[in-house]
């Protein structure tokens, strides 16, 4: 058994915008680790106080999709002004993210019940809600469900190309390949722990933006 720390992360709206398109707003199925790294180093106080070997199983439901209206101010290149634009923006309904750690439990758990910054995950308008509790993990095979898991651990669900981290500057990513069955998926993946309910946790490594330089160089 190992000990571990399950966070559970709330929101009634979010978005995680695809950066395939472009000029409209597609919103992808779950969020890519990045963007679950931002909202961690967030609670944390930011990138220097996250551990820059942070890794985390994580897995994501929605109850609902739709589109809607939002207004956009782009910026121009010269510095002129560009009227509003409104565009459709889809989105998911009832929001529910679970992430699992098996490292720092003492950290993210402090982290959680006091968070630095207020938490905003896939919508800047709403603020999200978290929750914590300690758990352990069984080193036994467990159901893929609605884990976001490296495309390497599983022949099933969507595979994604998403980004894994993203420089400070924002002018590097890391990008890899990744495995997600929106409905849920009955796969028994091999490799990874499983909670005492047979849900599969596979730990997503190299998140901390610092490690987008490293790799590049």
């Amino acid at each position: 058994m190992t000990e571990a720390l399950e966070i559970t992360v709330t929101a009634p709206i979010v978005s995680f915008r695809n950066p395939l398109y472009a000029a409209v707003q597609v919103t992808l199925p779950c969020p890519p680790p990045s963007t679950v790294a931002g909202l961690l180093a967030s609670m944390v106080g930011g990138w220097d106080a996250m551990p820059r070997g942070t890794a985390f199983a994580m897995a994501f439901t929605a109850q609902g999709q739709g589109t809607d209206v939002e207004t956009f101010h782009p910026l121009e290149a010269k510095g002129g002004r560009i009227s509003p634009t409104p565009k459709d923006r889809e989105f998911l309904a009832d929001a529910t993210l679970t992430v699992w750690f098996t490292d720092h439990l003492d950290l993210w758990e402090a982290a959680v019940r006091r968070p630095v910054w207020p938490l905003r995950f896939g919508r800047s308008q709403d603020l999200a809600s978290a929750r914590v509790r300690r758990t352990v993990l069984r080193p036994q095979p467990g159901r893929q469900g609605h884990a976001l898991v490296p495309d390497s651990a599983s022949k099933a669900g969507t595979t994604l190309r998403l980004p894994t981290a993203i420089s400070r500057d924002r002018a590097r990513t890391t990008w890899a390949g990744y495995r997600y069955a929106t409905s849920g998926s009955n796969y028994m993946l091999t490799t990874g722990h499983s909670t005492p309910e047979g849900q599969a946790v596979v730990l997503l490594e190299g998140v901390h933006p610092d490690l987008v330089a490293e790799n590049a160089a």
